[in-house]
C-alpha cells in the first residue's frame, strides 16, 4: 500500500524508474526519461505527487515486493500472466491495432474464447490501477491517467472516488466509428464509457478528439456539443487537444555530447560526400518502414542521378517482439533493405545503412546529419521524430511527412506531404527534398523547429493539469 497520498497522481503502464537484478542479487534503479518524467518533475517541484505504474520486469516486481521504489512512485506487482494478457493481448494486439487501422480484416480480428480471457485480464489490470489510485489520491486530488492501456481506469476510479478530478490522455490516434466497431459491441462500449468516466479526455490532435466524439455519438448515443463536450449517462466529459512538442533544450544539449559526436563521425565516414535520407523508428507496423524502403528503391530505379550519390540511413529499433506480427515485420524490413543493397550496392557504396538495435546517441547523430527526414507512418498519434529532427539538424533538413501522422496538423505547411501508401509519390517527394535549394531548406527547418517546440513536455503536462483543475465540476 502506498505510504503517502498526494494532491496530484499520475498513472501510466511504464513508470519513471525501472530496476535491474544484478549478479549478486541487488536491485539497481534506473531513472527513465521522456515527456511524462519531465512533466511530473515540474509538478513535483511545486507540490507533492505520486506516480502509479506497473512492474514490468522481474527486477521491478522484486522491488515492488520489497518496497524499494521511491516515495513518490507506487509500482504495482500485477500477476505476470494477467499483465501479459492485458498488455500483449488487449492493449498491443487489439486496441493498438484498432486505433492504427492495422488489421488484415479477411482473417483478423477473431474475437473468440481466448480474447475473452485476455479481456478479463485487461479489466483486472485496470481495476488494480483504479484501486491504487483511489488509495494514493488526497481528497479532491487531480488524477491524470495515461493512454490506451488504462482506458477503463477513469470510470472504475470514479466509482471508488467520486471526489477526485480525473483526466485521461490518449497518445494514439482514435479510430473512426466504422473501424472502431470491429471491436465486440460490449468491449467498444466499455472502452468509451471507461474514458468518459474522466472529467477531461485529452488527445494529441483535433482529428483524434473528433474521432473519439464520433464514436461516443454513434456507439453510445452520447450528446456532443460544438466545443467537444461529451455527455453520456448524466456525466459530461470535456475533450481537449494538447499537441506534445519536442524538448528543444534537452535535445540540443544531448545531441552535442561526446558520444553523439563520435557516432556522427562514424556515420560521416560511412556516408562520405553523399546526401542522406534518415528515418528513425521502432519496428512498429504503423511506422510503414517497408513502404519507405520501397519508395527509396523506386527512387534509385527511376532517378539514376542518385546512384552512388545518396545513402538511406534507417534505424528501426526492436518493438513488441512478443507479438508474432512484429517479428515478421522486422524480418520484412531486414529483407527489403538487403534486396536494395544487393540490387544497387557497389564496392564503394552501400545504399542502405540499416540498424535494428536501439542506440539513442546514434539516432541523434543521424538527426544532425540528415539532409532529408522520412516520416511516413500509416497512422500515428503524433510522431516526435518528425519534431525532433528539425530541432537538432546541423545544416537544415527537408521533412517528407505522411499526412496520417498527427504531427502533420502542425508541421504540414513546412513539410513535403505524402500519402503513406503511395510509394511512387513518396519517391518523388524524396527527389524534391534532395534537390531542394539550401535557402528554402533552411527556412523550412526554422519554421518546423518553431512549430515542433511550441508545447514542450513540461508545458504540455502543466497545460493538462491546469485545464483539469480549471474545469467546473462535471455533472453528477
Amino acid at each position: 500500500m502506498a505510504s503517502t497520498t498526494a494532491p496530484v497522481v499520475l498513472a501510466s503502464n511504464r513508470g519513471p524508474v525501472s530496476f535491474t537484478i544484478e549478479d549478486d542479487g541487488t536491485l539497481t534503479p534506473r531513472r527513465g526519461g521522456g515527456g511524462l518524467v519531465s512533466g511530473l518533475s515540474a509538478i513535483g517541484s511545486e507540490q507533492r505527487s505520486v506516480w502509479v505504474c506497473a512492474a514490468l520486469s522481474d527486477g521491478d516486481r522484486a522491488a515492488a515486493r520489497q518496497g524499494l521504489t521511491e516515495p513518490d512512485v507506487r509500482m504495482l506487482d500485477i500477476d505476470a500472466e494477467t499483465f501479459a494478457r492485458a498488455y500483449n493481448g488487449i492493449a498491443n494486439s487489439t486496441l493498438w491495432f484498432v486505433h492504427h487501422l492495422l488489421y488484415d480484416t479477411p482473417t483478423k480480428p477473431l474475437f473468440d474464447a481466448r480474447f475473452r480471457r485476455e479481456w478479463a485480464s485487461y479489466e483486472e489490470y485496470n481495476r488494480a490501477f483504479a484501486a491504487a489510485l483511489a488509495e494514493s489520491a488526497e481528497p479532491g486530488a487531480a488524477v491524470l491517467v495515461q493512454d490506451y492501456h488504462l482506458s477503463l481506469t477513469p470510470r472504475l476510479l470514479r466509482e471508488l472516488r467520486p471526489d477526485v478530478r480525473i483526466a485521461h490522455f490518449s497518445h494514439t490516434p482514435w479510430a473512426p466509428p466504422d473501424y472502431y466497431r470491429l471491436l465486440p459491441d460490449d468491449v467498444a462500449r466499455d472502452v468509451l464509457e471507461g474514458i468518459l468516466g474522466a472529467d477531461r479526455a485529452g488527445f494529441l490532435t483535433e482529428r483524434w478528439a473528433r474521432a473519439f466524439a464520433d464514436c461516443c455519438r454513434e456507439v453510445l448515443g452520447a450528446s456532443v456539443s460544438e466545443d467537444l463536450a461529451v455527455t453520456h449517462a448524466g456525466h459530461t466529459t470535456r475533450l481537449g487537444v494538447h499537441g506534445l512538442g519536442a524538448d528543444a533544450e534537452f535535445l540540443r544539449d544531448r545531441a552535442h555530447q561526446p558520444d553523439v559526436d563520435a557516432r556522427l563521425a562514424a556515420l560521416r565516414e560511412a556516408v562520405g560526400d553523399r546526401r542522406t535520407i534518415v528515418r528513425v523508428d521502432r519496428t512498429e507496423l504503423s511506422k510503414n518502414i517497408v513502404r519507405g524502403l520501397e519508395a527509396y528503391r523506386h527512387l534509385l530505379r527511376t532517378r539514376s542521378e542518385w546512384l552512388d550519390r545518396v545513402v538511406h540511413i534507417a534505424f528501426a529499433y526492436p518493438s513488441r517482439t512478443d507479438v508474432p506480427e512484429y517479428r515478421a515485420y522486422t524480418e520484412a524490413v531486414l529483407r527489403t533493405a538487403k534486396e536494395i543493397n544487393d540490387e544497387f550496392g557497389t564496392a564503394r557504396w552501400q545504399p542502405v545503412i540499416l540498424h535494428v538495435n536501439d542506440d539513442f546517441p546514434r539516432s541523434l547523430a543521424a538527426y544532425r546529419l540528415a539532409d532529408v527526414a522520412l516520416v511516413n507512418p500509416i497512422r500515428d498519434g503524433m510522431n516526435l521524430v518528425a519534431k525532433e529532427v528539425p530541432v537538432v539538424s546541423d545544416a537544415g533538413v527537408a521533412l517528407v511527412l505522411s499526412r496520417e501522422a498527427g504531427a502533420h496538423a502542425e508541421l504540414g505547411e513546412s513539410a513535403l506531404t505524402v500519402n503513406p501508401f503511395d510509394v511512387i509519390q513518396t519517391a518523388e517527394a524524396l527527389h524534391t527534398a534532395l534537390t531542394m535549394p539550401s535557402e528554402e531548406r533552411s527556412g523550412r527547418t526554422r519554421r518546423l523547429a518553431e512549430a515542433s517546440t511550441a508545447l514542450p513536455p513540461t508545458a504540455w503536462f502543466l497545460q493538462q493539469l491546469h485545464a483539469l483543475r480549471g474545469d467546473q465540476p462535471a455533472q453528477a
